[in-house]
């Protein structure tokens, strides 16, 4: 079973030293839903909160995204939520642990579990949330302004869609414009819910290839990408789920 392979995987996560974060973290913050999923958000990285309680979204940020879930009807605990990269980066000012943005090689050392989630949770929709993310999952430097509010075709057979991480929501310092981006990033979910249009655009997208981390199970390397994806029983182009 999904679950069952998924809850394998996290156990492995949890002794993940693939990259040197995992030194000054206080545990890997793996990804959290069920499985298989219609849908699943990648965020960049756990934040000081999530690192402390080990589950992703729960901080500042995870409580403005789930107000946003709540007012487009997604239910959280339907959908799968995941970061690019499992471990806290972060500086010391103080006592405070201030957020670090990942960058590229801590990003390729996290993309086994985060290409592994994919395999197992098996979304008909994968939302990249933020730079970092769609970046993750395209395989190279995204822009977000440029990707931004379009379902995109994913290979083999899904949809990407890219928006901002709920974090630059609350780094906007403007209450007005901090508003307008928060509307946006509404309508942006309502799209999501509702799922891709048909046909899609189709852009060339190509899927990152996931390094084996030093010590992980032979069995993970040589799992199969299963072909052809999942019907939902609502009507064409939109999730059973919502």
């Amino acid at each position: 079973m999904a679950d069952t392979a998924l809850a394998d995987l996290r156990e492995q996560a949890l002794h993940c030293q693939n990259c040197p974060l995992f030194a000054d973290a206080t545990q890997t913050v793996f990804g959290e839903g069920p499985a298989p999923s219609e849908l699943m958000f990648v965020g960049e990285a756990p934040g000081d909160q999530e690192d402390r309680q080990g589950r992703p979204f729960v901080g500042p940020a995870g409580q403005l995204f789930d107000r946003a879930l709540e007012e487009v009807g997604i239910d959280r605990r339907r959908i799968y939520l995941t970061n690019a990269v499992k471990h806290f980066k972060f500086i010391l000012r103080g006592r405070r642990r201030i957020h670090q943005k990942p960058d590229r090689s801590e990003i390729e050392a996290c993309k086994f579990w985060l290409f592994s989630e994919i395999e197992l949770v098996q979304p008909r929709l994968i939302v990249a949330m933020g730079a970092t993310a769609a970046q993750a999952l395209m395989g190279r430097v995204a822009t977000i302004g440029r990707e931004r509010g379009r379902f995109q075709h994913y290979p083999p057979d899904r949809h990407l869609f890219v928006t901002v991480h709920p974090s630059f929501l609350l780094r906007v310092p403007d209450e007005r414009a901090k508003a307008l981006e928060y509307a946006r990033f509404v309508q942006e979910l309502r799209m999501i819910a509702e799922g891709p249009p048909v046909p899609v655009e189709k852009p060339e997208v190509a899927r990152p290839v996931a390094a084996l981390p030093e010590g992980a199970p032979a069995r993970e390397a040589e799992r199969k990408p299963r072909r052809g994806g999942r019907k939902a029983s609502g009507g064409e182009g939109q999730f059973s789920l919502f």
